[in-house]
């Protein structure tokens, strides 16, 4: 996918948390989480509800995000719509804990989230 040096990606920066920056402030939840590759912001992904993740790469034009799920490293270039099986290493931690569930956070996950989901 990517050389060395590549524009939007900052392998040394670490991920701002273990769930969605926004999601946690607003006590929502998610389906699966993604990474930006350039400041490290954790946001959910567009089968989530808020699709955080999408929001901040139009609101800052960070160009690759990486999954942020267990046993998952594709990156996604929001620019080209393509996804890309692998990248650069980033800063660990590079996936949210094993222990977190999906759908999450387990305790304001609604019973119908199927319902709420794109």
């Amino acid at each position: 996918m990517m050389s060395q040096a590549i524009e939007g990606v900052d392998p040394a920066v670490p991920p701002s948390g273990p769930g969605c920056v926004e999601c946690e402030q607003a006590q929502g939840w998610w389906v699966h989480l993604r990474r930006c590759a350039q400041c490290g912001h954790i946001g959910c992904c567009d089968s989530s509800p808020a699709q955080h993740a999408t929001a901040h790469f139009t609101a800052t034009g960070h160009p690759f995000v990486q999954s942020f799920e267990p046993g998952e490293d594709w990156f996604w270039d929001y620019r080209t719509d393509e996804m890309f099986g692998a990248g650069p290493e980033l800063a660990p931690p590079r996936e949210h804990p094993r222990a977190q569930s999906t759908p999450g956070p387990r305790e304001r996950v609604p019973a119908d989230w199927q319902d709420h989901i794109h």
